[in-house]
């Protein structure tokens, strides 16, 4: 696995979702889950994605870019580290599903990985 291309959403920011919206589904959640193609949707409530690194120290590079792209939308994942990989998965805890936040946040940690140097 690894990087998809990185879709228009990356350009935009994350929204904090204040409830009482409906999480999305159907043919809204399909249409935002077809430009972060490499995430998977799970039971409609989260993404996911496992990231594959060389090592323990590129990996670990890649979570701290996850971590200040998370600070700066104020939009934050949950990320497990081990060696020569990272999963990374996001939903919206106040609505507990996906909002369009998700996949903006899919597609800028997409972005980061793509920008990881690359090693030899």
């Amino acid at each position: 696995m690894g990087g998809s291309g990185v879709s228009g959403l990356a350009a935009k920011h994350c929204v904090p979702c204040r409830g009482g919206v409906p999480p999305l589904a159907g043919e809204a959640l399909t249409k935002l889950s077809l430009q972060v193609p490499d995430w998977k949707v799970v039971d409609g409530h989260h993404i996911t994605k496992t990231f594959l690194f060389p090592d323990f120290k590129t990996a670990l590079a890649f979570v701290n870019s996850v971590g200040a792209v998370a600070e700066q939308e104020g939009h934050h994942p949950d990320i497990a580290l081990a060696w020569g990989r990272a999963d990374v998965k996001t939903w919206t805890h106040k609505i507990d599903g996906l909002t369009e936040s998700d996949f903006i946040l899919a597609a800028k940690v997409d972005q980061a990985f793509l920008q990881q140097p690359k090693t030899k």
